[in-house]
């Protein structure tokens, strides 16, 4: 049983996916990979998935359009756009878009993995029920 965060990591340039998926796997994650929105969105709404690393300029379907599309069919998990496109206006239409993150390329992969732990964290701490007796804390 797998029981590793899930990441989606939808992005179009391959020697990027790659590196994401290498990285993401080094830090521990189970990595499903697309190069396309569409495809994107099919498996995020019909596979497990704890987070999503999104680039914005896909074919077929923008990250801005998978983060509104999930948004709108109830996904919760949490979405880092990754983009070359560092206008504040395409930060601030992103994260209205649905994400909750946005990092802009070139980045460094320590922040990127930080950003995955953080939302992550984020994530769980909104859905987690704690019980407790005594020292016994379920």
């Amino acid at each position: 049983m797998n029981t590793l965060p899930v990441i989606l990591v939808i992005e179009d340039d391959a020697a990027m996916r790659v590196l994401l998926e290498r990285g993401l796997a080094a830090e521990g994650y189970s990595v499903r990979a697309v190069d396309n929105g569409v495809d994107a969105l099919i498996a995020a709404q019909g596979e497990t998935v704890d987070g999503a690393v999104v680039d914005v300029m896909l074919p077929g379907m923008s990250g801005f359009e998978f983060s509104r599309r999930i948004r709108e069919a109830g996904e919760t998990f949490p979405v880092l756009l990754l983009t070359a496109r560092d206008a504040v206006e395409d930060r601030v239409f992103g994260l209205d878009s649905g994400a909750d993150d946005y990092l802009t390329k070139p980045f460094d992969f320590a922040e990127l993995s930080a950003r995955v732990r953080a939302m992550l964290r984020r994530h769980a701490g909104g859905d987690r029920l704690r019980l407790g007796v005594g020292q016994l804390l379920l």
